[in-house]
């Protein structure tokens, strides 16, 4: 992609109504647009990130079993009003009616309408365990969105929902999903950190809530630091396996991790002194078990081998996909701009032509554009006629992890410079050892197809 052709509005001044940094920098880099209160379009480089995102949320869900489906964004209250919890959600749903008069809403969770489509189609214990899940818009009315995407009315959110035989079955569910969520969190460059929460709206005495630790985070947390030594690493886990799953759900969640609705201090002061630790968190997901709570309520039942019915064991598991961006932010920046981890950034390295419009830099840019294509990367080339001042704070505000300057009196010396956004080291190489390096470096992050 060459800059001079993309659509990247940048804005100089940060707008007075940003609180947060992510906030700030979305909207200097160009990434969203607000279109009314909590309401955003995604604009080119916004909407790259998120689907970067919600491509490493895909994978990790089809690899841990999980089946993809797609549900509507409108749903009947007809379904609520049979579950209870139509009269009971709250302000935040958003209540409307057809034409026809009949009472509508935008989904704020889709527990009620997969839990019907299970009873639609299910009936014998042959057919469990299933999990399915969806990506998908949603809305809630927040009295008072703020903190762009951290806090919108329009979301975008990874919303899981399992069916079991049993309790036992239920809570490997759980332990599978916990797996899941610590590989696509460390996948994206976080560490977002397992807590004890509360069920809330949803239900369920089993919840944990992830959190990434910022300062800007809406959550007070208390926790074992401990815990931040924590990582799952390359680790190969068998999601069959109940042992397994249970193991490093007790690894991640045995130290003193909760949030302020489930603080216990007595518990807390069990941690030794000098590991205690009061921080704010960004909550990116969360995971619950509620047993038959709506399959009682929705009549969700199979036949089990000795011909009894019963009502299935469920769960439903929730990331914040357009959230996480923001988070994303809010643990990678500096003064200059954003800072992507390797595994979401919009595009793998920016290439800084510095004197556009000279024959051998010219060459040099588009062969090094070319090599990069070649080896399944994607370079964004800044073609444009402007001074290098202002190009190098460009590349620094959007973030790109690694920035290859192309300029007359380096290659007459054969090299290029590479440098690194995180550390701001650079090096010179010859133009080919410089391709051989970004691509040695994104070796470990290739997101492939689904």
């Amino acid at each position: 992609m060459r800059l001079s052709r993309y659509f990247l509005p940048v804005l100089k001044e940060t707008p007075a109504d940003a609180q947060i940094v992510s906030h700030r920098l979305m909207l200097r880099a160009g990434m969203i647009k607000q279109s009314s209160a909590g309401i955003y379009s995604w604009l080119p480089l916004g909407f790259k990130v998120l689907r970067k995102i919600e491509n490493i949320v895909h994978e990790e869900q089809i690899r841990a079993g999980h089946i993809p489906m797609q549900m509507p964004t409108l749903q009947s209250a007809e379904l609520w009003k049979e579950s209870g919890r139509y009269d009971a959600y709250g302000e935040e749903m958003l209540r409307i009616k057809d034409r026809h008069d009949r009472d509508m809403l935008y989904t704020p969770t889709a527990e009620e309408l997969i839990t019907d489509i299970f009873r639609s189609n299910v009936s014998s214990y042959k057919d469990l365990p299933l999990t399915m899940y969806q990506i998908q818009w949603k809305f809630r009315d927040e009295i008072r969105p703020r903190f762009g995407v951290m806090r919108g009315r329009e979301f975008y959110m990874k919303d899981g929902y399992n069916f079991d035989l049993s309790k036992e079955d239920a809570l490997h569910a759980y332990n599978r999903h916990l797996v899941s969520y610590l590989r696509t969190y460390e996948r994206m460059g976080l560490q977002a950190i397992p807590m004890r929460a509360d069920g809330g709206p949803i239900g369920g005495d089993y919840t944990h809530e992830f959190l990434v630790l910022a300062e800007t985070g809406e959550s007070e947390v208390f926790y074992d630091s401990a815990v931040t030594d924590l990582t799952f690493g390359d680790r190969e886990i068998d999601y069959d396996s109940v042992e397994q799953c249970q193991g490093v759900l007790e690894e991640f969640t045995t130290k003193y991790a909760r949030t302020d609705e489930t603080h216990d201090e007595a518990l807390f002061n069990e941690v030794p002194e000098e590991r205690r630790r009061t921080a704010r968190g960004i909550e990116v997901g969360q995971i619950f078990y509620f047993g038959t709570k709506y399959s009682d309520a929705l009549g969700a039942q199979v036949q089990t081998a000795e011909g009894e019915k019963v009502s299935v064991h469920m769960g439903s598991h929730g990331i914040g996909v357009s959230r996480l961006l923001g988070a994303i932010i809010e643990a990678n920046h500096d003064d200059n701009g954003i800072i992507w981890p390797e595994g979401v950034t919009p595009f793998h390295a920016g290439i800084v032509n510095l004197k556009q419009g000279d024959a051998e830099a010219d060459a040099a840019c588009e062969a090094l554009e070319k090599a990069l294509v070649g080896a399944g990367l994607e370079p964004l080339y800044d073609d444009r006629k402007e001074r290098a001042g202002g190009k190098f704070a460009t590349m620094d505000l959007i973030g790109l992890p690694w920035r290859i300057t192309v300029g007359p009196r380096g290659l007459k010396n054969g090299v290029v410079e590479l440098t690194s956004r995180r550390t701001g080291e650079s090096e010179e190489l010859a133009p080919e050892a410089a391709v051989a390096k970004l691509i040695e470096i994104y070796a470990d992050h290739r997101v492939t197809g689904l």
